[in-house]
């Protein structure tokens, strides 16, 4: 629902109609909304719903001559795609595409750092694109850190989402539920140390596409966990030693969503926040402001949700002289 939100509503602010084509996985709240949207007496046309999968409906549409801009979320591959079909007619592409986060700690950071990020990892089951994925550890504090992570994945607990309490849910879909255990297989595979987690289901659940947080130590960024986004509830742990050193682990990625600073640096802090290669960085657990812009750079994809910048995707430029009033 968030994420139509961002869409629609910058849409429909500046003047335009658009379609809607919601994720064929999930597509009850789109349902949802534009009943909402009728029942607050939006005018016919204006907003339009369709429904369908991405090559039968998603390519009629990115390649239309009529639609003269394509806002997606979703995976790079995806994105790329649509890209290459959205050319034919040079419309405009906006996208917001996947991430593999690096959280970077120092080791004067404060004591709930590493825990706050092993969590943040697996919120919504470790599937929302800003994951901070990957832990980049300063050495002087690493085992301790390894421990911390690796507890706070054991205290999870996992369960439907529809029971009370702060339980991990379900991954999306089969498919994914398959690709996150085939990866945290090939983690093991490569050498990674597997400190918490695992493949299969955790205890207790025989059935249903629950997963086990997983925390894996001693990686490096060679690593298919570390270069792949996983979309699941596996964080990496990656050992550095310097400044230097975390900046040019965190920026040797695809992706450039959300980067994440923790120190008691306030010079360091912002020094290294402009040197990541990434379209947001929060830093110390502090989320961004209301109307901060959301998006990122390099596979993560390109435009901004949000604020001021999320309505101008949504318009053109044009110049007139002469006006009369």
């Amino acid at each position: 629902m968030n994420q139509i939100t961002l869409k629609v509503i910058p849409a429909l602010l500046t003047g335009c109609t658009m379609v809607l084509k919601p994720s064929e996985i999930a597509p009850m709240n789109a349902l949802i909304f534009a009943e909402i949207l009728d029942e607050a007496g939006v005018p016919a046309g204006v907003f339009n719903l369709v429904n369908g999968d991405g090559p039968g409906v998603g390519t009629q549409l990115s390649g239309h001559p009529d639609i003269d801009m394509v806002s997606f979320t979703g995976s790079t591959r995806a994105g790329r795609l649509i890209s290459k079909n959205a050319a034919e007619t040079l419309k405009r592409v906006h996208l917001e595409l996947g991430g593999k986060g690096a959280n970077i700690v120092f080791a004067d950071a404060d004591e709930k750092a590493v825990r706050r990020g092993a969590m943040h990892c697996f919120n919504n089951t470790g599937q929302s694109c800003n994951a901070p994925t990957r832990m980049l550890v300063q050495r002087g504090i690493y085992d301790q850190s390894v421990e911390a992570a690796a507890a706070a994945a054991q205290a999870l607990e996992v369960g439907p989402a529809g029971s009370n309490g702060r339980q991990m849910g379900p991954a999306v879909s089969g498919t994914q539920f398959e690709k996150i255990q085939n990866l945290i297989q090939v983690g093991i595979d490569e050498g990674a140390r597997l400190v918490a987690g695992g493949v299969g289901r955790p205890d207790g659940l025989n059935r249903g596409f629950f997963c086990r947080p997983t925390v894996f130590a001693d990686v490096n960024n060679d690593m298919t966990i570390a270069r792949e986004e996983i979309f699941g509830p596996v964080l990496s742990i990656i050992p550095f030693d310097t400044e230097e050193e975390a900046i040019a682990i965190a920026n040797d990625t695809p992706y450039g969503l959300t980067s994440y600073v923790q120190s008691g640096d306030d010079a360091r802090r912002s020094r290294v926040a402009m040197e990541l290669r990434s379209g947001m960085v929060e830093m110390n657990g502090q989320p961004r402001g209301a109307g901060a812009p959301f998006g990122g750079v390099k596979a993560s994809g390109n435009g901004r949700e949000g604020g001021m910048w999320g309505l101008e995707d949504f318009c053109e430029v044009k110049a007139v002289s002469g006006w009369g009033a």
